[in-house]
């Protein structure tokens, strides 16, 4: 088996990661006394079998791009990080990359744990590339950063998991790296350490490249340019984030439940497009039509093409926005009491049905939502074959930035833990809203008073 070291990139200066043909594969011996005869043979015949941990990637990442990692436990995602970072060796192919790596790959990996905080923050940040001399300047930096006070003079093996990732996290985000790779050290921490992490990673997509590995689809959604969904040690697919994750939760959802039965349907459409010159009319009230700020809301129709998946057991026939008397919508303001009907129909018996739902921004993130199950938890309902039936879930619209957003529906049955994945429809329904006197946050919420009172004498 011929192995290719890593080159410096000679053409494309806008590509910073080239794998081309890459692939790993070990040997596995089944008996100790194989592993000697194989080194005696040198080669000449075969003790062992390979075991393929990654074989056949073909991948270009450009500078600035912030690319996604997603797939099952064992399905190559470590192996390919860690080839990216050049700490394995590759059996077959090449990996090319041109510009500093920062890898957080692990926990402490690279910490030596007798060694202080303080000692491995030298250790680290000079294995990364960095001078004695910037070391020391920026030590403080990192310690601020990581907030691990006194502990960073104590040894890292007393340190919990949320102490290790604070000072790998610090070191690796002061070391002007320009490629990154973070995998799933965010799990592990308090809140104001993820959050805090996060805006470093907003900044820091601003001018390098990011390799972001995380089973959380959302987060990946929210932050990646695109997604690699690895399946088996191949490559499965490479696209749009939303695209890629809404076909890994498909397959993982086809994983759990019965595969023979478990289908996929559906075609991606683009967002709908409003008719500029028809303006839009609020047809409710005439005290905000002075106002630039007034929060409209357009509806659009339910789609029954958006891409979908399930068994197919009961499945979602309709989706629609109505007013607090379940009137019918083309358009509504934040802040109005509306009810969201879903409209289902059982192919078969359905025994404890759960309907969903989440409304999500432009870029696929999860607003708000909630499913039927709570209400029904205690008083599990049963659906006969053929009949028709409906979920309604009456709520006051936040107020919303100006922007297109997205109705996800899902029909299950079971419990919120294990259950049978029905009819999952991603964009269901799609709805544009015009204005917005939202410029911060993701949502805005009705305010029941605000006052400016003149302090007391």
């Amino acid at each position: 088996m011929s192995s290719d070291s890593t080159v410096p990139l000679e053409s494309k200066a806008d590509i910073v990661i080239r794998a081309e043909g890459l692939g790993k594969a070990y040997a596995i011996f089944k008996r100790p006394q194989d592993r000697l005869k194989q080194m005696l043979v040198r080669g000449r015949r075969k003790y062992y079998d390979e075991y393929w941990a990654l074989r056949g990637v073909d991948l270009e990442v450009r500078r600035g791009e912030t690319v996604g990692l997603i797939g099952r436990n064992g399905s190559g995602k470590s192996t390919f990080l860690q080839l990216l970072c050049g700490t394995l060796t590759p059996t077959c192919g090449q990996i090319v990359v041109d510009g500093r790596i920062a890898a957080l790959l692990e926990l402490g990996a690279g910490f030596n744990p007798e060694f202080t905080g303080r000692e491995n923050v030298h250790l680290a940040a000079s294995v990364l590339g960095l001078s004695n001399e910037q070391i020391d300047e920026r030590y403080d930096s990192i310690a601020d950063f990581a907030g691990i006070g006194d502990f960073i003079d104590q040894p890292v093996k007393l340190y919990s998991s949320g102490m290790y990732a604070r000072l790998a996290f610090a070191v690796a985000a002061h070391v002007d790296a320009d490629i990154m790779i973070v995998d799933e050290i965010l799990a592990v921490g308090d809140a104001a350490f993820t959050q805090k992490c996060m805006r470093f990673i907003h900044r820091f997509k601003e001018r390098g490249t990011l390799f972001f590995v995380s089973h959380d689809t959302g987060q990946v959604v929210n932050l990646c340019d695109r997604v690699v969904w690895l399946d088996n040690g191949t490559v499965r697919a490479v696209g749009p984030a939303k695209d890629v994750c809404h076909d890994y939760l498909a397959a993982l959802y086809s994983g759990q439940d019965n595969a023979g039965s478990f289908r996929i349907g559906g075609s991606r459409q683009a967002l709908p497009t409003a008719k500029m010159d028809e303006p839009v009319e609020d047809a409710r009230t005439e005290l905000l039509k002075s106002s630039q700020h007034r929060n409209v809301i357009e509806l659009f129709d339910f789609s029954d093409t958006s891409p979908w998946f399930g068994e197919r057991g009961a499945s979602i026939t309709n989706v629609s926005i109505l007013d607090a008397e379940e009137r019918g919508l083309t358009v509504l303001e934040g802040g109005e009491v509306v009810v969201l009907k879903v409209t289902c129909r059982a192919e078969r018996e359905i025994f404890r049905p759960i309907v969903g739902f989440y409304i999500k921004d432009r870029l696929g993130q999860n607003l708000f939502g909630d499913n039927t199950f709570l209400s029904y938890q205690l008083s599990p309902i049963t659906v006969a074959a053929g009949r028709d039936f409906a979920a309604r879930f009456r709520f006051q619209m936040p107020y919303l930035p100006s922007g297109d957003f997205s109705v996800t529906v899902a029909l299950a049955e079971g419990t919120q833990n294990d259950h049978t994945q029905h009819h999952w429809i991603d964009d269901a329904l799609f709805f544009k809203v015009h204005a917005s006197h939202v410029v911060r946050g993701l949502v805005g919420m009705p305010m029941l008073a605000i006052t400016i009172d003149p302090e007391a004498d």
